[in-house]
Parts: C-alpha cells; structure tokens; sequence
C-alpha cells in the first residue's frame, strides 16, 4: 500500500515526495530560473542536454531576423530590469538602424540593496545568457556583446569567462556559428559597484572607459549607443527568458502573466518574512499569495505593515493592497515599481519614516553627482528626513520635503534621481500620520527612532533583580535589591540593554 495513502486516511498530511510540493514551490513557477541547481553551470555539456543552444540553432537555420523580433514582440516580453519597456520592440529600433557596427550588451550590474536574481542566473546557468545576446545579435545585426558584471559577484565573473571559453571552443560563439557564416561573441567588463552604472547611459559610458555617469536621452541606444553605435541593453533575468520563448513559442510565454505583463518574475524576497530566498511566480500573483503561500508569513505572529518593491527606487505597498495582482502597471498604480525584483517585508516593528530615510541615504550616496537636482536635492531630502526622525522638524517641513521630491523627480538627468524620491513619497502616501506623530507628537509610533524614544519600568512588573541596571552602560538605572528600579532619563543613552536583558518584561519602550 502506497504510504501516503495510509497517512491520508489517518489523518496525517502526506509528506511532499519532492521540492515541487512544498508550499515554497507549489505556486512558483520557474522560467528564467529552470536551470538553476539543476545542471552544473560550468559544463556545457550539462546545458546542452536540456536543450541549450537549441534556440540559436533554430533562429540561425530556420527564421530571418525579423521572424525572431516577431516572436519577441508577440510574446509581451517586457524589460525585467525595472522600465518594463517591451523587448520586441527596443529590438526592432536597433534592427532598423543601418549601421556598420552594432552592439548586445547585457546588463548584470545589480544593485539593490538586497537584491541577488541576476547573480543567481549567472552562477547557476550562464549559458543561457550566452546564446540569449547570440539570439539578439542575429536579431538586430550585430556581431560582437559585452556583459557588464559587478566585481563583487567573482563567481558569477568567473562561471561566465568558463562559459564563454566553452562556448568558443564548441563553435557556439565566434565566426561562422552552426556554418550559417553568422559571427557573434562575447567579452566581460566589470563594474565597481556603482549603483549609478545599472541605468543604462552610466553603464555604457563606464564600458567605454569613462567615469559612469548618465548621458542625457535623446538619442536612445538604440540608436546611438555603445562607442556611438546602435545597441541593445537587456537585463539578465530578460535574456534568460529568451531561448525558451523561442523553442516554445511566444503564444506559450504569453499564456503566463497578464494581459499587459506576460509571463513569470523573479522576486528576492527578504525582510520580516519566515522564508527567504528567491521565488519566480507568474506576473498577476498577489502580493498575499507570495508572502503568506510562499513566503510563510510574518515571523513572531506579528502584523504585516508594508512591502518594498523596486528597492531604492521603488515604493511601499501597504496592507490594504495586498490582494493587488503583481504586475508592471498595478505597481506603478499605487505608488511603487516592479524594479529588478527586490520584494522587502516588514511588519509593525517598522517605522515607515526611518525606512523612507533608510533608502534615501543610500540613493544619496549613490548619486553619481551630475545633475544638482539629484546631487543637491536628494541631500535636502535626507537632511529633512533626519530632522523628522530627530523630532525636530515641523507640518510645513513635510510639505516642504513632498513639494521637493516633485522637483526632484521631474528634473533630475537620469532613473535613479528620477525615481530617487519614491520611497518618501509612497510612505507619505500612505503613512502620513507615522510622519505627523513625529512632528507634532515627538514619537515614533514603532519605538525605532532613537531620539524620540524612552524607556519606562513598570513598578508592577519589576523583581528588584538589578539586572538591568547591572547591564546599563551608564549607571542611569537605581534601585534597592527586591524593589522596583527607576531609569533616570537624564542620563539615559536609549541604548536599550535593560530592556534586553529584563527576564521578566518590565521595561518598555515608548
């Protein structure tokens, strides 16, 4: 008798008989991320077996490159590195442009804080990267790509140059691929980690040499790109759709997702959340269904506040919108973007205002110092995001500080000043009393903000034990053995060791 049977009829839940069962994996649905801890990255042999470099073969020997831009274009294949725009059609630019020389870059500088999709493409199946931009170069007329990588990912630097080495050798990339007189390949060029250089003008004019700031658009790359030539710039979860839309078919990748955002996304999901990790599900699940089916939850019972999509440049999505599908325009309908996928939890712990300051910090450290809008604004903005959680600003300082981040956002020269303001404005948006309380009140409704907070022990609750006062760094804590302690707000550094170390949950925050 089949085991799982019998526990079905003693009333046990039937243990999974593979990864797939578990609720981790149940509604996920791997597209991008098929190959990934299947096959070994560093054997091409491995991803031939699954069908690699099948794709090339076919748009090489069967369809002419506009065949390959049509499939594109009716598969909805939208951009998966944060603009959405549709890949078909930024394709069909570059095709169009008669120029001597064109370009495949591949965009694998991530970094959103948290964020770790591309580098798992690219340490896990980087083959299909490869013959992904081949796929385009046929497209688009182009013969040579680069992959701008960050330094920081050396195994994903390092599964690439073994890949590429492969691929060469196999006759896969180079002149005369599968004898069809087509020639395209492929080299690295490493970033040093600035935030700056995943917007795409930055990250060309960082390849070409120069320091990586944006250039102003007009001219798209498209038409005027890498060394001033015509270029396509796809991300890597993008690329890694690729082959398999064009061995299955675009009705197939476009019976996924929804009407305006086909097909799957990967998402890092991390915060306040039981299961981390990466999760690819299809465009059109609900934010509900990802954290509480996949994600298992908030931790400690606690209560779900918000979730940040689009990462520094993204925005908060609170609780009322958990059942809004996923998608490009429903994100961008309620005050955040789809970004590269990071996907933030948090719960009422949080102070949505210390988030907001939290990311803007770091766009402000990431400015690439172009544009005053962005050098000069964004620091206005933190420094009146430090006074409100100091407890020092006033109401007309938030109205300030939100007619700002308009001026910011309509004239900042590129995406990350542009978007720079998002987290300040979706957490005004939706968390303006946590704002107000801080301004009128001097109090930070989470108890995260240090100025604004006390420590208070509750004579009822409290054992006389001494502990916390044996713990206090500064001797701010007095009492007799047996008796209830007090804490001497004067000296007080709210440091938060008493409360820490009380057994017996005297001590609060307020």
């Amino acid at each position: 008798m089949n085991p799982n049977v019998n526990e079905a009829a003693n009333g046990k839940t039937a243990a999974p008989t593979s990864l797939n069962d578990t609720a981790f994996y149940k509604s996920q649905l791997r597209v991008a991320l098929r190959n990934c801890g299947i096959i070994n990255p560093e054997n091409i042999d491995e991803y031939i077996a699954v069908d690699g470099y099948q794709a090339l073969g076919k748009v090489l020997t069967e369809m002419k490159p506009q065949e390959v831009i049509d499939v594109m274009k009716k598969s909805g294949l939208r951009g998966r590195g944060g603009g959405g725009f549709p890949t078909g059609m930024k394709w069909e630019f570059a095709a169009k442009n008669v120029s001597e020389q064109k370009y495949i870059v591949c965009n694998a500088d991530e970094g959103d804080p948290g964020a770790f999709m591309d580098r798992s493409v690219l340490e896990g199946d980087p083959h299909a990267v490869l013959e992904a931009m081949a796929i385009a170069g046929y497209a688009i007329g182009a013969n040579h790509g680069y992959i701008y990588v960050r330094a920081e990912y050396p195994v994903a630097v390092k599964r690439l140059e073994i890949a590429i080495g492969q691929a060469r050798k196999y006759g896969l990339l180079g002149k005369d691929i599968f004898g069809t007189g087509f020639e395209f390949d492929i080299d690295i060029r490493l970033g040093a980690g600035a935030f700056v250089c995943g917007e795409e003008m930055a990250l060309l004019t960082s390849i070409e040499g120069n320091r990586g700031e944006p250039r102003p658009k007009p001219p798209f790359p498209a038409n005027k790109g890498l060394f001033g030539y015509p270029t396509i710039i796809n991300n890597v979860e993008t690329l890694a759709n690729i082959p398999q839309i064009i061995l299955k078919g675009a009705d197939w990748f476009a019976s996924m997702g929804t009407e305006k955002s086909k097909g799957t996304k990967v998402f890092a999901l991390g915060g306040k959340i039981t299961n981390t990790g990466l999760v690819e599900i299809p465009l059109g699940t609900t934010l509900r269904d990802i954290i509480y089916n996949i994600g298992g939850g908030i931790p400690g019972g606690k209560k779900f506040k918000a979730a940040q999509t689009g990462g520094p440049s993204g925005g908060c999505i609170p609780a009322q919108h958990l059942d809004t599908p996923i998608d490009y325009d429903n994100l961008t309908a309620i005050g955040s973007m789809m970004g590269s996928g990071g996907l933030i939890v948090m719960d009422e712990d949080n102070c949505m205002v210390d988030v907001a300051r939290f990311f803007l910090e770091f766009t402000v450290d990431e400015s690439c110092g172009k544009c005053t809008p962005c050098r000069i604004g964004t620091r206005r903005l933190l420094e009146m995001l430090e006074k409100i959680t100091a407890g020092e600003a006033t109401l007309e300082d938030i109205d300030k500080m939100e007619e700002l981040c308009y001026h910011i956002k309509s004239n900042s020269l590129c995406a990350l000043g542009q978007t720079a303001p998002n987290p300040v404005l979706s957490t005004l948006k939706y968390f303006r009393d946590e704002y107000e309380a801080h301004v009128v009140e001097k109090r930070c409704p989470a108890g995260v903000c240090k100025n604004l907070l006390s420590y208070e022990i509750q004579a009822d609750k409290c054992k006389g034990c001494t502990a916390c006062a044996r713990a206090c760094p500064v001797g701010a804590i007095s009492g007799e053995v047996k008796s209830p302690h007090k804490i001497d707000k004067s000296k007080c550094i709210k440091c938060g060791a008493c409360m820490a170390t009380c057994k017996f949950g005297a001590i609060i925050k307020k």
